[in-house]
């Protein structure tokens, strides 16, 4: 697998590939890691906070995150900038480093890309779920695409939205295959199985 060095966003939050997620920036650190990630066209790592805040000192992460590309960006009302990301792939942290301002960077791998799966039939209960909560969030997920016939995409929905707890998400997103994790969710939350 590639291995590359990436700065990091510890957040109190769980991203999965394909994902959108709107993000407000204050901090002086994240904003020049902003800067300097649209100057350059490179990514950055969202990853749940292990121990430690959003915000002074460097939060220690859990090993695995969503690798992130800003897809928009604003300068919004209250004066801070605004940022939109997207999820792309998973990567596994080997080590950590934190640097100038208590911005943290890693080397990572990449975790192998899930392909898109067919949606089982005893899953389609969990689409009209899915479909329900997007349409009462809106938002940034009412203008995303969508793929309610691909078990990978619909998995990472469904981890991200239900009320579950971080530590769950996190291990959800530690899952290779979306037909398990959507086992899993199933597990918590029956209704979205069905007979197949």
């Amino acid at each position: 697998m590639e291995k590359r060095r990436i700065p990091l966003f510890p957040l109190h939050t769980v991203l999965f590939p394909g994902g959108v997620l709107p993000l407000r920036v204050f901090e002086p650190r994240y904003l020049d890691m902003i800067s300097a990630c649209m100057r350059e066209g490179s990514r950055f790592g969202v990853c749940l906070i292990r121990q430690g805040k959003e915000v002074g000192e460097a939060a220690l992460p859990y090993h695995i995150g969503t690798e992130v590309s800003i897809t928009d960006w604003q300068l919004r009302e209250d004066g801070f900038l605004g940022i939109t990301v997207r999820g792309e792939r998973r990567y596994r942290i080997l080590s950590t480093e934190v640097g100038a301002c208590q911005l943290l960077h890693a080397e990572v791998e990449s975790l192998a890309d899930e392909p898109a799966l067919p949606l089982p039939r005893q899953f389609r209960a969990g689409v009209e779920v899915l479909q329900a909560m997007i349409a009462e969030v809106g938002g940034h997920y009412a203008h995303a695409a969508t793929h309610y016939d691909d078990a990978t995409w619909v998995s990472g929905r469904l981890a991200e939205l239900l009320p579950i707890g971080l530590e769950q998400k996190q291990h959800l997103l530690h899952l290779d295959d979306p037909v398990e994790r959507l086992e899993r969710l199933c597990a918590m939350w029956d209704c979205l199985c069905g007979e197949e």
